[in-house]
Parts: structure tokens; C-alpha cells; sequence
């Protein structure tokens, strides 16, 4: 009861505008009130659960994601993927959803790539016949495939909060990240049927190749970085930490000296945004950490499992249940929340019923992309609003359409069809 009370605690203080930071410690107060637990000793272990080497790497790929977008290498990307596959009828709409998906295997986050993609693509595609809260909500579900295409900045925290492999994680929601892109696009063009063709089709093949090839030439230096990234985890070069220093190493004199869009001033920025994030998100694992000891000394994780084993005996209402749950607690907290609080709680769920702790990285990773969309909460949809200069009643029509016509089915996949997003992990020897 008492870790019950605890989490309406969060969620409540969540809803009324508490910040998050404030929002956990009240929480992990109460616990320890209402546990009568030392809360100065688990303080220190709290401490020394955030003082990871792998903890390093989120500030790092938050500041590549800052870089990216303050140095150019975003806009180039955008450009290249819409020379690729922007000049069909639903083009325009694939490209938003293909620069998202390159976008997020670079920065690993969902934000940045709707400042960057966002101010960049709304208004051409408004041009081309898009109703902007549809092109609004489009932006929204694609930028979270920044959670789903590695490095994500989501999966580094459910891999510590969970002590899973940081690159097993990172593989386990790539085939949702790739089918979520695929599906997206689908729709895209369904949607698009009607629209009238503003596309220009007058290009004869030479000239179209000769576009492709100068945007592509443009757009290299900015498509390495995630070849260098991925590349050099999976091919044993380096950890993903070290892979995190590469990227702002390489992004740094990408953005000063071929693109020349960033300077001294605009890396300070980028700076004190990234350490300003990766703060608020250190004291919460902070907080959750001491959650999560207080709920395993007290057997809450193991009494939660056989309240559900004991009550229902069949797998699927199982997962089914622990789908449901994640969305509605995506609906009121913020994904780095869902991750740090829930994932170390139903773990031992999931394990007793057999799912692995890297397939629950891909259920969680897939149902964080519906929380984030869905009211009251709803962060990246907001964000989205806000960039694309909407209300948000205009763009709920539509955001909810791809929630239930593809975050949803997405979802489902990877939740009962583990080789999605285990055949990665397997393939590369991680399970």
C-alpha cells in the first residue's frame, strides 16, 4: 500500500505542474517515511548508482543532438533524405519520417529532433499540400523513433536502472524503430491519395541523380556520424561511452569548419543545454534508485508478481496488462520517469512469464512513443504544437490516428512477436 500511495503521490504532483525532480524526491520521501527507512544512507547508494561510466555517455549524446541542430548537420540531412524520396506524392511526409529516424540514430533523443526537423520541414511541406496539424502530429510520432533507432538516450537508462547491456538495448528496438518508419510511411501515403500532386516531376533521371549526388555530397560529413557511432560499437572498437565522445568530437569541426553554422558562442549554449538536461535527469535516477532499493527491500517487485501470476494465469492478459499500464503511465509522466520508475518494478513481472529483460527494453521503448503523444502529459506532442504554430485540439485528430493505426500495432508486434527485437541481440551474441 504504501509504495501505492507513493507513485499517486508522483503522478499527482506530475499532473498539478510540480516539477519532475521535486516530484520523485517527494515520492521516495514518503516511501521512506512510510517504510521507515534511513534515508541518508540510501541517499548514498543513490550516489553511487548514478556514479556509472555508462552514465557518461548521456551527456554526451545530448550535446551531439544540440550540436547537430545548431550546426547544420540536421538541415543537411533533411535535404539529402528529401532530394531520396521527397519527390513522390507522399514524399514530403516520408522524408519528415526517414530525417527523424537518421536523426535519432545520431542524437538519441525525441526533442531535439522536432526543434531541428520541425522548423525545417513545416513550412515546405505546407507549400506542398500539407494541412499543418496533420503535418504537426506526423512530426510528433516521427520524432520518437529518436527512443527506438540507437543510440537512445531512453534505452541508456533503462539498461542502467536495469543493470541490461547498454548495446543489447540499443539493438532490441531497432527492428520496432524500422518497422514503426515503415508503417508511417504507409499511412503517409494513404493519407496522401487525395492531395492534389505538387511534386515536381518535370526532373528527367540525370538531373535527378545529379540532385541525389549533391545533397548526398552535402549531407555526408552529417551521415557519418552515425556510421561512426553504430559502426564502432557494434564492430567492438569502442564502448558506447567512448562512442558518445566520438560523436562530439566529430560533431564539433563538422559544424565549425565544413558546415560553418556553429561558433564559440553557440557551442557554450549547446553546452550549458546539455548539462541543464542531463542534470535534471541524474537527480531523478538519483531518487528512483532509492525507489527501487526501498521497493526491493520491502519484496514490493516479488509481491507485485505473484499478486498478477496468482490472478492471472494466462500469459497474454499478462502482457497485455503491462502494455496498458505503460501507456497510461506514458499519458502522465515523461518517458525518463516511465523508465526509471517502472522498469525496475515489472522486470521481475516480465522475467517470471519469460520475456527477457532486453525484449521489455523494446515494450517499453514502443509504449514510451505512444505516452509521449497522449494527453494530459502528451511533452513531444506539445513541443510539437509549439513548433508547428497549432493548437492542440487541430492536431489531436490526427495524432491519434497514428497513435492507433501505427505507435499501437507496433507496440502489439513487438510485444508478442519477440524476434523483432530479439533477432538483433541474438544475431551480434548479446543473448
Amino acid at each position: 500500500m504504501g509504495a501505492i500511495i507513493a507513485i499517486l503521490v508522483l503522478i499527482g504532483f506530475m499532473m498539478i505542474g510540480v516539477p519532475v525532480v521535486f516530484s520523485f524526491a517527494a515520492m521516495t520521501l514518503i516511501l521512506s517515511y512510510m517504510y521507515d527507512v534511513d534515508i541518508s544512507s540510501l541517499m548514498t547508494t543513490g550516489f553511487w548508482s548514478v556514479n556509472s561510466v555508462i552514465l557518461i555517455a548521456l551527456p554526451l549524446f545530448i550535446m551531439t543532438g544540440y550540436l547537430m541542430q545548431r550546426g547544420g548537420m540536421a538541415a543537411k540531412l533533411v535535404s539529402f533524405v528529401e532530394a531520396l524520396v521527397g519527390r513522390s506524392r507522399s514524399g514530403m511526409g516520408s522524408s519528415m519520417v526517414v530525417a527523424c529516424g537518421i536523426f535519432g540514430a545520431i542524437s538519441g533523443t525525441a526533442s531535439a529532433a522536432v526543434a531541428s526537423i520541425g522548423t525545417i520541414m513545416i513550412g515546405p511541406m505546407e507549400k506542398h499540400g500539407y494541412k499543418r496539424p496533420y503535418t504537426t502530429a506526423l512530426l510528433s510520432i516521427s520524432s520518437l523513433l529518436g527512443l527506438l533507432i540507437p543510440p537512445s538516450i531512453t534505452m541508456i537508462l533503462y539498461a542502467v536502472v536495469t543493470r541490461q547491456s547498454v548495446a543489447a538495448c540499443f539493438l532490441a528496438t531497432v527492428g520496432p524503430g524500422i518497422l514503426l518508419i515503415l508503417v508511417l510511411c504507409v499511412l503517409n501515403a494513404l493519407q496522401m491519395r487525395k492531395v492534389e500532386d505538387t511534386s515536381d516531376k518535370k526532373l528527367d533521371f540525370s538531373t535527378r541523380v545529379s540532385e541525389i549526388g549533391k545533397s548526398g555530397w552535402e549531407a555526408l560529413p552529417a551521415l557519418m556520424l552515425p556510421i561512426i557511432i553504430l559502426g564502432g560499437i557494434y564492430g567492438g572498437f569502442f564502448t558506447p561511452t567512448e562512442a558518445a565522445a566520438i560523436a562530439v568530437a566529430y560533431a564539433i569541426p563538422v559544424g565549425l569548419f565544413v558546415y560553418k553554422e556553429l561558433d564559440l558562442k553557440k557551442i557554450g549554449e549547446c553546452l550549458v543545454n546539455a548539462a541543464t538536461t542531463t542534470g535534471v535527469i541524474l537527480i531523478i535516477l538519483v531518487f528512483s534508485f532509492v525507489a527501487s532499493r526501498i521497493f526491493t527491500f520491502e519484496r514490493i517487485p516479488q509481491e507485485l508478481t505473484e499478486l498478477l501470476m496468482d490472478t492471472f494465469k494466462n500469459k497474454i492478459i499478462i502482457l497485455l496488462l503491462v502494455n496498458v499500464f505503460l501507456i497510461l503511465l506514458g499519458m502522465i509522466m515523461d518517458d525518463v520517469s516511465v523508465v526509471a520508475i517502472v522498469s525496475p518494478l515489472l522486470l521481475p513481472v516480465m522475467e517470471s512469464i519469460g520475456i527477457s529483460g532486453v525484449h521489455f527494453a523494446a515494450i517499453v521503448g514502443t509504449s514510451v512513443v505512444i505516452g509521449c503523444n497522449s494527453p494530459p502529459m502528451a511533452p513531444i506532442l506539445f513541443m510539437s504544437c509549439r513548433i508547428g504554430n497549432v493548437g492542440m485540439s487541430q492536431v489531436i485528430k490526427p495524432a491519434m490516428y497514428f497513435m492507433i493505426a501505427a505507435a499501437l500495432p507496433v507496440m502489439l508486434i513487438t510485444t508478442f512477436w519477440s524476434p523483432l527485437s530479439l533477432f538483433l541481440p541474438k544475431l551480434f551474441g548479446f543473448i
